[in-house]
């Protein structure tokens, strides 16, 4: 595979591919003529290609999950099927070298609920969806807007998307309230919102000067540390005295302080690496160093549920993206194979400069965990590279809060590329990226986000560091290790209480983002208004940030929320599923109490 760092060693590297490869075909090309007849001289590149990673030509589609490969003789007297052994050449044996391996990806597919909607849930959910669009031109036909309409120019990039403005105009108005909510305090366990009113059906708002104290199941604050007291804040607060709150330069120029250095130490002893680097935007971490990465000429498999930043990042850096399933081994190795075996088509089918897959830790809209020891056996076996998000993993996952590396207990040096935000488990802003120290080198000189941000801001470094610092129990307490604990214990006791009371949830047991399942578009709407009238602020998401037979509410949870927080919050969440008809799962219900 291709050289990570930089375009120049990646064509080196794809010359020295394509010399080996043009002798191994040399080689092939005869032993094949001399040996099988029906393989002469119109044996492809492609057939040769496939030969030599050990596949037939043409062969794409995965192989039966136990059964062997195509190019596994069946009818030799030797079968390893026949004998009750493994196949050397079966799936087992190459995606899954160690029973383990087979036996942890069928517990994780137990602990991981995507059901199915019913039937007539999803006919009324298109037929709502439907009738909101129909009103809303009939309310287009009949009425004179509230806003003013602008046209595309001729001859210029188009820049409004009539459907668009439709929809934001006549669907998403009608539910505006449910979103884009003011806060007035730290968004801790609990949150105050600033209260508001429309008179026009939601085209305006105003303020009504009073405030609604609520318990926050919206943020992403997984460990509790984004609080206005405690070591954290006194500490940033203490450094924002000395140093100001902002650097006002690039980190390549007068940006770094000693402060971003140890922080960036201490992210690598943290997650295990030689080396990490820091940025003061956790959406830019991936959209700004992607591109510094790959290039056109490089292929990316990407999950189909990865983040917006991550799909920016690859447009930018004009690498062939192929989109795999969710979370679906079989089809992230059908889309591997089928690449290494065809190479670039856009360059005669030449091997591509560099293979890499691109993942999240936990997925932020479903609370999947990704099959991370899978998935590090499919890179090896075809010498891809990957690139792991832990934004909302790190912290939050793991014994040790080490997101999903350390989650399944596998080396940090098998992911070539950590990535990660500080926004979420530390209660701060920014992000990272760790492995090798020659790939830290390569993004201090070649990085955008490095280049040419403003550095991160002293306030926000030192309260990354001092809750990394907590969370490896370098204060001397064991505060770090009960936070994560504590999210465990709460996480698992949520998700269970939803599943007892028969709605339906997303994602793995273990993640602390619960989907829950309300289909319907006025349902998102309905939801999100009741809770926050029973002081529990939610957060609703529908089309276009999921598709239309998905409509979610998305509960995050946080080790500073109390059992009897929790308890009160799944009594109104039970209350309102009755109230509108949200207990669609059709799965058995545990019939005794669910234990803390």
């Amino acid at each position: 595979m291709g050289n990570l760092y930089g375009d120049n060693g990646g064509v080196d590297q794809e010359h020295q591919q394509n010399t080996d490869f043009d002798k191994y075909c040399n080689k092939m090309q005869a032993t094949l003529v001399a040996d099988t007849p029906n393989c002469g001289s119109g044996t492809s590149t492609g057939d040769l290609r496939a030969r030599k990673n050990g596949f037939k030509a043409n062969e794409t589609e995965a192989a039966p999950a136990n059964g062997c490969l195509k190019n596994c003789s069946t009818n030799s007297t030797t079968c390893h099927q026949a004998k009750g052994k493994v196949c050397p050449n079966s799936r087992q044996a190459l995606l899954t070298p160690a029973k383990k391996l087979k036996d942890w990806a069928a517990e994780h597919t137990r602990k991981t609920s995507f059901e199915e909607v019913p039937l007539h849930t999803a006919c009324l959910t298109y037929l709502g969806f439907y009738l909101l669009m129909i009103l809303g031109y009939i309310n287009q036909l009949l009425f004179v807007p509230k806003v003013a309409k602008e046209e595309n120019r001729d001859g210029y990039v188009t820049l409004y998307d009539a459907f668009e403005s439709f929809y934001s105009r006549y669907v998403y108005r009608r539910v505006r309230d449910c979103w884009n909510r003011p806060i007035c305090s730290v968004p801790g366990e609990e949150v105050t919102l600033k209260d508001r009113v429309t008179n026009d059906y939601g085209w305006s708002f105003q303020f009504t000067g009073t405030e609604t104290r609520c318990l926050n199941l919206g943020s992403y604050n997984y460990l509790g540390f984004a609080d206005a007291k405690g070591p954290c804040a006194e500490q940033s607060e203490q450094t924002a005295r000395e140093m100001g709150l902002a650097m006002t330069s690039t980190r390549v120029e007068l940006g770094t302080t000693q402060l971003h250095l140890d922080l960036e130490r201490l992210t690598a002893r943290y997650l295990g690496v030689e080396d990490a680097i820091v940025f003061g935007m956790g959406f830019a971490t991936n959209a700004l160093n992607l591109p510094s990465l790959i290039s056109p000429g490089c292929l990316v498999l990407s999950d189909e549920k990865n983040h917006a930043s991550i799909i920016l990042g690859l447009r930018l850096s004009g690498a062939t993206t192929k989109v795999f399933k969710h979370n679906n081994m079989r089809d992230l190795e059908r889309v591997l194979r089928y690449n290494v075996v065809n190479g670039n088509p856009k360059a005669g089918g030449k091997p591509w400069k560099k293979i890499m897959i691109l993942v999240e830790g936990v997925f932020s809209m479903e609370g999947s965990i990704v099959r991370l020891p899978e998935i590090i056996a499919l890179k090896k076996k075809y010498k891809a590279y990957l690139y792991l998000d832990e934004a909302h993993s790190i912290g939050a996952m793991g014994p040790n809060g080490g997101g999903a590396v350390d989650y399944f207990g596998v080396d940090p040096k098998d992911v070539d590329i950590l990535m990660g935000t500080f926004t979420k488990s530390f209660g701060s802003a920014g992000g990272y990226i760790a492995g090798s120290k020659r790939l830290i080198d390569f993004l201090r000189t070649n990085s955008h986000a490095h280049c040419y941000a403003s550095s991160m801001s002293p306030p926000i470094a030192q309260q990354i560091y001092t809750s990394m610092s907590m969370i490896m129990g370098e204060d001397g307490t064991e505060t770090g290790r009960q936070k994560i604990n504590q999210l465990a214990r709460n996480t698992r006791y949520f998700r269970r209480r939803l599943a007892q009371m028969g709605v339906i949830t997303y994602g793995h047991e273990d993640s602390p983002v619960v989907p829950m399942l309300v289909y319907l578009f006025s349902k998102i709407g309905a939801v999100v208004r009741t809770l926050t009238t029973r002081h529990i602020a939610v957060v609703g998401v529908g089309f276009p940030a999921t598709p239309i037979m998905e409509g979610r509410i998305r509960y995050c949870l946080s080790a500073a929320h109390t059992k009897e927080q929790l308890d009160y919050a799944l009594d109104v969440i039970d209350e309102i599923s009755d109230t509108l008809g949200l207990k669609y799962s059709r799965k058995p219900r545990e019939p005794n109490p669910i234990e803390y």
